[in-house]
């Protein structure tokens, strides 16, 4: 099983134990990570490499958010990187608390790409097409990212489990 962290996060994984398929052939991400795992698929798959199932936990979604949001949030990040990266970790966790959360360093190049990524149904339709099930894990309360368009989109290629009460890290206490 090979996972991908999150934004400005490293060692996340045991947040998503609950839903994790630790076979060999899983690959799982959460939020930035998702399309960090989204993209090592499809490389694997076009060199002829087996994966069973690819995991997408509360994948980064941005793409129906406004340019001015985006704008806003790299000027935040460039202006205080530690206060932004805390207030972003804080968002994520509601309306529960932080808890136990390792750092990496962020950069302004991880930010643009994460705020700017967008999600084609056809590379997903690509991946299922090569017969790997596609799991994505949303949280009704997830405060970062657009839960309802990532719904839509997603349900059109994959297994999409939708839990009540949960935050961005799909925690629901």
């Amino acid at each position: 099983m090979k996972f991908y962290s999150g934004f400005s996060l490293k060692d996340d994984e045991h947040f998503f134990k609950a839903y994790i398929d630790s076979s060999d052939y899983t690959v799982s991400g959460f939020s930035y990570g998702a399309i960090k795992a989204f993209e090592y698929v499809q490389k694997q798959l076009k060199s002829g490499n087996r994966v069973d199932t690819l995991q997408l936990f509360s994948p980064a979604f941005f793409q129906t958010k406004s340019e001015k949001f985006k704008r806003l949030q790299t000027i935040s990040f460039e202006k205080d990187v530690e206060g932004y990266t805390n207030a972003f970790i804080h968002q994520c966790f509601l309306p529960y608390s932080v808890k136990n959360i390792k750092y990496k360093e962020a950069n302004i190049l991880d930010l643009k790409y994460l705020l700017y990524y967008e999600w084609l149904i056809s590379g997903l339709l690509f991946i299922k097409s090569k017969g790997v099930k596609i799991e994505v894990y949303l949280g009704s309360e997830d405060k970062i990212i657009d839960v309802e368009s990532a719904r839509i989109l997603f349900l059109e290629v994959a297994t999409v489990t939708y839990i009540k009460g949960a935050n961005h890290f799909l925690q629901t206490n």
